[in-house]
């Protein structure tokens, strides 16, 4: 199972990657993640607060201005697996096209469905509202 979220941001995507990487303000903007902490480098683990669930994925795709993923799982691999993935992708009308997005793998994800549709896609959508809000109020291109 997939979840996608699209927004366009009126900045490059040079802004908009140093806001969402700047994880030192999220506790200001982001009502969705909470904190990341931990060195940000590919291969490494992570501890990532997601509204009171903690969890330490591990970063497997890190290109400067354009994606950002990590993969995570609850107990052990196959359970409840999610790789989550940050894109930004330069609009040639100007701006920025952020996407958020989440693959779900494992037993539990029939049972969990519902939630993850109705919970953390509006969540995504949130935070992506909130990321333009604060990129674009700084942002000149």
């Amino acid at each position: 199972m997939k979840i996608e979220t699209h927004i366009h941001i009126q900045s490059t995507p040079e802004k908009v990657w140093s806001v969402l990487m700047d994880f030192e303000t999220y506790p200001q903007w982001n009502p969705f993640i909470k904190s990341v902490k931990g060195k940000i480098q590919l291969g490494q683990r992570i501890t990532v607060d997601l509204q009171g669930m903690t969890f330490k994925p591990k970063i497997i795709k890190y290109h400067k201005n354009r994606s950002f993923s990590w993969l995570g799982k609850l107990l052990f691999q196959g359970i409840f697996d999610g790789q989550h993935s940050f894109d930004l992708v330069e609009n040639k009308y100007g701006g920025t096209d952020f996407i958020q997005s989440e693959k779900f793998s494992g037993l539990l994800v029939p049972f969990l469905k519902s939630k993850l549709l109705n919970e953390t896609l509006p969540a995504f959508e949130l935070m992506n509202k909130k990321l333009k809000e604060r990129v674009e109020a700084t942002s000149i291109l």
